[in-house]
């Protein structure tokens, strides 16, 4: 394949963006090469906050891909990647990425609930992943950590990001939200702190149960459906091992709002999706999933805070009840 900068040398057409789900601090753009549509994104440590507060100073998903992680994933997915290429060194070192155009294809902005048949798709997609890298470790190097995840919006991790002169939306939101869940809910703000600064407390117990390989970010804003029924997967900004239930759980809680059945429905779908595909879950399921329930809202604790209470309490019990029946002492 050629490198992005000559393909870029054909290019026409070329339009800047502002995508409203892009929150990185990243810059977009599409084009045409050859007739064909496609998507540029261009980053770097110095300038996506995101990058700095995951930990990430090789370009983690430019690793993934020069190491044919992308291309292993199952047909069902769609990465959209055609060419990567990384420009200069250390932090102000670039990152080009080089996508098919798919925007008419993306789950439309919003809140509104997607389809059941799609969210279906989703969850089984995700599910046909897991199974294809189950027991995938870190090939690669330098891949995201389960400790680095759940310390990504960490207080003390942020902190240098709430001096900047624009601070992103996210990282003032989080810094919000921390401080308000420890008035709105204690329990969980003392759980959270605990394993910020201590995250073995959950990575432990973890290292216990299967590992596979996880894209990290299963939001809506990164997901759409090609009309044969192949899921889109976008930003692969988080690559590195871990247990499938990490993916499940950032998926039902960042796009609660979105999904057309319940939660224990959805959690019951994954499982039995992961069934089909020859894995036994009955010796880890149960244990995992309890032990990534903590560890999502150690995580995102502070987006629960900024919502309505219903789902703050669910979260609530539900991390009470993970942590009563794992032993853990947080």
């Amino acid at each position: 394949m050629e490198p992005v900068s000559a393909l870029l040398a054909r290019a026409s057409d070329q339009v800047t963006l502002s995508p409203g789900d892009g929150k990185s601090g990243s810059s977009f753009a599409t084009l045409r090469i050859d007739g064909e549509g496609y998507f540029l994104k261009r980053l770097s440590r110095s300038s996506d906050w995101i990058m700095r507060v995951t930990g990430d100073h090789v370009h983690r998903g430019f690793r993934a891909w020069q190491r044919g992680v992308l291309d292993a994933v199952p047909g069902c997915i769609d990465h959209t990647v055609v060419a990567m290429q990384l420009d200069g060194e250390g932090d102000d070192a670039v990152l080009s990425v080089l996508m098919r155009d798919v925007g008419t294809l993306l789950v439309p902005e919003g809140d509104a609930v997607v389809p059941a048949a799609q969210h279906d798709n989703f969850v089984g997609h995700l599910a046909a992943m897991c199974a294809e890298f189950w027991g995938w470790r870190d090939e690669v190097g330098d891949m995201a950590t389960m400790a680095e995840r759940m310390r990504f919006f960490a207080p003390d991790n942020i902190a240098p990001e709430l001096r900047a002169a624009a601070v992103p939306g996210p990282i003032d939101a989080a810094d919000r939200g921390w401080r308000l869940l420890e008035s709105r809910s204690p329990a969980l703000w003392r759980i959270a702190d605990a394993v910020h600064h201590a995250p073995s407390l959950l990575s432990a117990p973890l290292e216990s149960t299967p590992v596979t390989f996880l894209h990290g970010d299963w939001k809506m804003g990164n997901l759409g459906s090609h009309v044969d029924g192949r899921t889109i997967l976008l930003d692969w900004c988080y690559p590195g091992s871990g247990p499938a239930c990490w993916d499940l759980c950032w998926y039902i809680a960042l796009n609660r709002a979105r999904l057309p059945e319940s939660k224990e429905t959805t959690v019951a779908r994954f499982r039995a999706a992961l069934e089909t595909r020859g894995l036994d879950t009955a010796p880890w399921f149960d244990a995992q999933l309890d032990l990534c329930m903590v560890a999502i809202m150690v995580t995102f604790g502070w987006e629960k805070a900024l919502g309505d209470d219903g789902e703050l309490r669910w979260w609530e019990r539900r991390v009470a009840d993970a942590i009563r029946r794992q032993g853990l002492q947080l």
